[in-house]
């Protein structure tokens, strides 16, 4: 026995609950028209809604599992909702509230009124936006504010959150017959001019003066948090890293932080302001290779 609802839903007639709503949540997302723009997205979008109304309902689950697409003449519920859906306002609607409420046996363009209670299209009230952050809170985490259909609240950020990760704020979606939505952010963090992100390890370049660089020295470094001492010993390289231990950004699955890598920019002094008696002796004593 053909059962084309569970097509429409992209399920098995085996079903639960629980994934028959996921299933038409996770549709119902994909093909609302504010989302999907595609000229066939809303018929797809009624069908879906249809579809679910009559799974959802354990009575009408129950008629539709014991005659499946019988009730449709035959046709599957696509077919049926397309030679259908030009027949007046209202038309699905009303054509599958009659159709339940005669049993599904009689002739659903016939006599006879619905006699029971309504038969509403549940509409997905959930948004999704799109929202840039500033880095230091991507890293730390904080309140930022966003605005969104004109209202505008603060969220909280967890510490470690990145680029294309979604985050949920409850009753901030559409609204409709006492229903609210939930919106959902999709995240982009800015870029920053000092700091680079590999995973969870941050790397921050801090300039070394030459001097510092051949006899060693202690450098004071601000960082996202606070300012540190760096040691840096005696004939430091140009690029070399030095790591900070759980400064870097956390990671959420874990709850451990990463690191922070400092990389020594060794800054040159300019030629002409140094002594001449220095350069002269330089230009002899320095090694040539």
């Amino acid at each position: 026995m053909a059962k084309s609802l569970y097509e429409t839903l992209e399920i098995s007639e085996n079903a639960s609950e629980s994934e028959i709503k996921k299933a038409y949540r996770k549709l119902a997302r994909k093909y609302h028209p504010d989302v999907n723009k595609d000229s066939s997205a809303e018929e797809k979008f009624k069908e879906i809604n249809s579809a679910y109304e009559i799974l959802s309902d354990k009575e009408k689950k129950q008629q539709y599992d014991m005659q499946g697409d019988a009730m449709f003449g035959g046709q599957n519920f696509h077919d049926f909702s397309r030679s259908h859906g030009g027949a007046g306002a209202g038309s699905m609607e009303d054509i599958l509230r009659e159709m339940f409420s005669q049993g599904g046996g009689g002739n659903p363009f016939g006599g006879g009124g619905f006699g029971g209670g309504g038969f509403h299209q549940e509409v997905n009230l959930d948004m999704e936006t799109n929202v840039t952050i500033p880095f230091v809170v991507s890293i730390l985490g904080g309140s930022h504010s966003v605005a969104v259909n004109g209202d505008r609240f603060d969220i909280k950020i967890p510490a470690g959150v990145n680029t294309g990760e979604k985050m949920r704020v409850k009753g901030k979606g559409h609204a409709q017959g006492g229903r609210i939505g939930d919106l959902f952010l999709k995240i982009t963090v800015a870029a920053s001019p000092e700091y680079e992100r590999e995973g969870d390890d941050l790397v921050k370049t801090f300039d070394v003066p030459l001097s510092a660089a051949l006899f060693g020295e202690k450098i004071a470094i601000q960082t996202l948090e606070k300012e540190i001492k760096l040691k840096v010993p005696q004939n430091t390289k140009n690029g070399q890293r030095f790591r900070v231990k759980e400064m870097g950004a956390m990671n959420r699955k874990t709850k451990t932080r990463g690191n922070l890598y400092l990389k020594a920019n060794i800054v040159l002094p300019n030629i002409d302001d140094l002594d001449e008696d220095l350069v002269e002796m330089m230009k002899e004593k320095l090694p040539k290779e």
